[in-house]
């Protein structure tokens, strides 16, 4: 509330000062004085609104700066108080030329909008300006050095969602570094104007953020190889020069790694040989819930949320219990697919008894309906 009181007194003197100018140019003994007290009065009414949604607008910005690398702030702090300078500088000397008192709201409106557009260039462009003026040193935060098990990151990894799962598992006790040019690239590419690279490395970025607040340790290495150009080659160099291993989801970098003879984590392969093996010929009980992109196929679901699409059983949708039959498995990005088909022995009432052996529902009670899981062969 203080805010919003000194900025409507301000926007009343400001008022004040208009109306009596307009008074003077109307004429009248009482002009002036009419003009004053209503501007001050409109001016009473719209500086409350109008500082209350400043008042909003501030505790926003306030809360979207605490998600802000604090290199960020800093260069998007030097930006802004340039455009404030650049601001007055060419105002104050319209303002000595003209000797009027609304030049000097004009003055402080255009070095408002410069220390704004400032604020925002350096927001996202920050790093490179700064570093530009020599001061790049200042944006690095000084950290302890990484403990030997800590894993090397590179952009596949930090934009891949492997490396939360992982954190959020418990399996970063000993943290992550990323290097340098690494978090530049990333930015790079969530500023850049391919949509899906930029949604991928923003979502990294914010998993960076979210891995933090979990406890995980994130190092941020700073770059001292400005003779090595490749980024992979950075990356594996600097692991070698830590002692660290790399982790990455690109096989071009794996494999290089392997030639190097760096350990390394491929994450993508680690996710693959973690995924439930659902070998052909096995048997599923599963509920059919809609239907699928092909012709009489139906989309079922297993506990862990892997989906299950099934041939020629579209009419059995809806129906909680049938006995499918694996005939393939395909890792994707989102978990395994599993293609199966009916079970030679289905039977044909939708709601009977699935045959043969018991099944055993997704919460282990044998035969329990409206669960998903296994029959035992």
């Amino acid at each position: 509330m203080l805010f919003v009181e000194i900025f409507r007194f301000i926007f009343v003197l400001a008022g004040a000062i208009a109306g009596l100018e307009v008074g003077h140019h109307v004429g009248g003994s009482h002009g002036p004085i009419v003009g004053m007290l209503l501007s001050a009065a409109i001016a009473y009414v719209i500086g409350g609104i109008v500082g209350r949604m400043l008042d909003r607008g501030l505790q926003q910005a306030v809360f979207q700066l605490r998600n802000m690398p604090a290199g960020e702030v800093f260069a998007a702090s030097i930006t802004a108080t340039t455009g404030l300078l650049l601001g007055l500088v060419i105002g104050l000397p319209l303002l000595v030329l003209v000797h009027s008192e609304i030049e000097l709201l004009v003055t402080a409106a255009v070095a408002w909008i410069l220390a704004t557009l400032g604020w925002r260039i350096g927001a996202a462009k920050g790093r490179q300006v700064v570093a530009a003026a020599g001061l790049s040193r200042i944006l690095a935060p000084r950290a302890e050095p990484p403990p030997d098990q800590a894993l090397l990151v590179d952009a596949s990894a930090i934009m891949d969602r492997f490396l939360l799962v992982l954190g959020r598992a418990g399996l970063l006790a000993s943290g992550v570094v990323v290097p340098q040019f690494v978090a530049d690239q990333v930015r790079t590419l969530a500023d850049g104007p391919d949509p899906v690279s930029s949604r991928r490395a923003r979502r990294g970025l914010e998993s960076l953020e979210v891995l933090r607040e979990l406890g995980v340790p994130v190092h941020l290495a700073p770059d001292e190889l400005p003779d090595v150009d490749d980024p992979t080659q950075k990356v594996l160099t600097m692991a070698r020069r830590l002692g660290l291993r790399v982790a990455t989801c690109s096989t071009p970098t794996a494999a290089q790694a392997g030639d190097w003879d760096l350990p390394f984590v491929d994450l993508r392969r680690l996710v693959t040989d973690l995924v439930p093996d659902h070998p052909p010929g096995e048997r599923l009980v599963i509920a059919l819930v809609k239907e699928g992109r092909q012709p009489r196929q139906a989309i079922g679901y297993l506990p862990d949320g892997d989906m299950v699409v099934v041939n020629d059983a579209i009419h059995l949708v809806g129906t909680e219990r049938v006995a499918v039959e694996v005939l393939s498995t395909r890792p994707t990005n989102q978990g395994l697919l599993v293609f199966a088909r009916l079970a030679p022995d289905q039977p044909a009432d939708r709601d009977g008894p699935v045959p043969s052996g018991g099944a055993t529902g997704a919460t282990g009670a044998p035969g329990k309906p409206g669960t998903t899981g296994r029959l035992t062969r």
